[in-house]
């Protein structure tokens, strides 16, 4: 799904919703920050009323910087990114979690690294691998900084889109199928 956001108040707020929806379904936790280090995200969360677990920090929870994740040699590949998601979900089944739930926030798309410009391709493609790995994967864009035309795409391949905190089906999504 995606989450277009405006407000950066309301993006902290959903956000910390659907980590902190995570805990109690054990699922394993991977969210890929561009606006905040890794570092910074548990006392984010905390600053928010989200306490991660003992066991959570120590495992259940991977924070990571966004463009660190997508482009790990500078450059972005689709495919790679894309295998990089199955595997994710993968290895928490593997670990016996009850599955993943992933999260990437994609203003690391706007600095022209090469490969950023398939951008679409790769948010297409993860139809494919939820299909085969039901991840819960939400993918954010902050609506000041992208292009209206570039959120028209976005929302032409995503299922589920964030309204104001709520799962909705995408009115706007095309399956292609």
């Amino acid at each position: 799904m995606c989450y277009i956001y405006a407000d950066d108040r309301e993006h902290q707020e959903t956000m910390s919703k659907f980590v902190e929806s995570a805990l109690p379904e054990q699922e394993l936790v991977s969210y890929f920050a561009d606006v905040l280090s890794a570092e910074d995200l548990s006392a984010h969360f905390a600053r928010l009323g989200i306490r991660l677990p003992q066991e959570l920090a120590a495992g259940h929870f991977e924070g990571d910087v966004a463009q660190r994740i997508y482009c790990p040699d500078g450059t972005f590949i689709p495919q790679r990114m894309l295998d990089r998601v199955r595997e994710l979900y993968l290895e928490s089944v593997r670990a016996g979690y009850s599955g993943a739930r992933v999260t990437g926030e994609m203003s690391w798309a706007l600095r022209g690294l090469p490969g950023s410009e398939r951008l679409i391709e790769y948010e297409s493609g993860l139809n494919a691998v939820v299909r085969e790995c039901p991840a819960t994967l939400v993918c954010q864009y902050d609506a000041r900084r992208f292009s209206g035309a570039t959120l028209y795409d976005v929302l032409n391949v995503h299922p589920y889109m964030i309204v104001r905190g709520q799962i909705v089906r995408n009115p706007y999504y095309c399956s292609g199928d």
